[in-house]
């Protein structure tokens, strides 16, 4: 694990000094952009890092989570569907209450192909980086030596922890980071990979940040689809934090964690994880 995070950070460093060389610094933190190019860089350190390792340990690097074979195939439009099922649930939740309003269209026409294709593609970015460094290797090895749901929890409670230095971050929020990592594992401990989690993360980060233009995890990013507003008590809308600080986020995780207890039941096996 200590060779890993050493590898992860050596690559993450190269990775960033050549896209500044290449390309400048990012000019805006909250743009798609932005989030695109450091997700990005961080998937391609968190594999190569892993990568590295699988040569070490002479295994395959598919047993990380991401099987090549499986890349964006069905786990992963499924993905798709439950994260976009979570957060119009959360949304439509909220808005029950009186705490959410769509607003005005923000763009129209070939902006809104144009800029939802870009956060679409980011998103994906994202959640292939931050599933991968969070449940792939460091999931995996960790998992051989405490078990699998000690080594989740452990990983899930410094997902939460990263997030709480997201400027509109609270401990409600970090908190429902936690719960979803714990929900994204348990998808890797059914479906023996990483692509449904992929997807999900993908969808939910897409529904909130472009489709509803809500704040995502306390940032809110530009070039959204709507003029959208949050309104009430921080339990309702989830305040700063965005709809994740929701006490309705953990209601709809609940079910749909009990959704994934049916759709995917348990095996003995698994061919992708051991």
């Amino acid at each position: 694990m200590l060779l890993y995070g050493l590898l992860w950070i050596t690559f993450s460093f190269g990775l960033g000094l050549l896209a500044i060389g290449f390309f400048g610094y990012p000019a805006n933190s909250f743009s798609v952009q932005s989030v695109l190019r450091e997700d990005l860089l961080g998937f391609l350190a968190a594999f190569g890092a892993a990568l590295a390792m699988a040569r070490l340990e002479r295994r395959h690097v598919d047993v990380y989570g991401l099987p090549r074979e499986r890349a964006f195939g069905k786990l992963f439009w499924q993905g798709l569907f439950l994260g976009l099922v979570e957060v119009t649930g959360l949304i439509g939740l909220i808005a029950a209450f009186g705490g959410y309003s769509f607003g005005s269209v923000s763009m129209h026409g070939l902006d809104v192909a144009r800029w939802g294709g870009l956060w679409f593609v980011a998103f994906v970015a994202v959640g292939l980086s931050e599933e991968y460094l969070f449940r792939g290797y460091t999931q995996y090895t960790l998992a051989r030596g405490i078990g699998f749901w000690p080594a989740a929890i452990v990983l899930s409670v410094l997902f939460g922890a990263v997030h709480l230095w997201n400027p509109g971050e609270d401990y409600v929020g970090a908190a429902g980071v936690v719960a979803t990592g714990l929900l994204f594992a348990f998808t890797l401990r059914r479906t023996g990979n990483l692509w449904l989690a992929v997807g999900w993360h993908a969808s939910f980060d897409f529904g909130e940040t472009f489709l509803y233009s809500v704040p995502d995890s306390g940032s809110l990013f530009e070039h959204h689809l709507s003029n959208a507003a949050l309104h009430g008590p921080a339990w309702l809308t989830g305040g700063t934090v965005g709809p994740e600080g929701s006490v309705f986020s953990f209601l709809t995780m609940g079910i749909l964690a009990i959704a994934v207890h049916f759709l995917f039941p348990a095996t003995k096996t698994k061919p992708d994880q051991k």
